[in-house]
């Protein structure tokens, strides 16, 4: 898996986003949370993500585009650590749910801990 985060891999469609929460189960990190549902994708790759901030707490779209951009790239330089041997594929959805501007070491420290608690929840199922 490459240190990349192309097309192929973001979360886009509607309906799967819908599903993913109506039928998909979360974890928790404040300020991060992630929601996530096991699918079959038609193309090769082991997961689909997507980023949301939300408006409510951020009202400035400048803010909230820095927020995402910041979860985009620690996702980017991490995904290969936590999901090179998965054979599931799954939908992410990563959500930030704190109320004040995070620094990227913050967001890096906190997704960490939210993968780990991911990976400890699939391998318990």
């Amino acid at each position: 898996m490459k240190y990349t985060f192309n097309k192929k891999e973001k979360l886009k469609s509607k309906k799967l986003i819908e599903q993913l929460f109506a039928e998909g189960k979360s974890v928790s990190a404040f300020p991060l949370r992630l929601v996530f549902l096991p699918t079959n994708f038609d193309e090769n790759v082991v997961a689909k993500t997507g980023v949301s901030v939300s408006k409510r707490h951020f009202k400035r779209a400048v803010d909230r585009n820095r927020i995402k951009r910041l979860m985009r790239e620690v996702y980017r330089l991490n995904k290969t650590e936590y999901f090179n041997n998965m054979t599931t594929q799954y939908a992410f959805m990563i959500l930030y749910i704190g109320k004040e501007l995070p620094t990227i070491a913050q967001i890096e420290t906190r997704m960490k801990h939210l993968f780990e608690k991911f990976l400890s929840n699939v391998s318990s199922e």
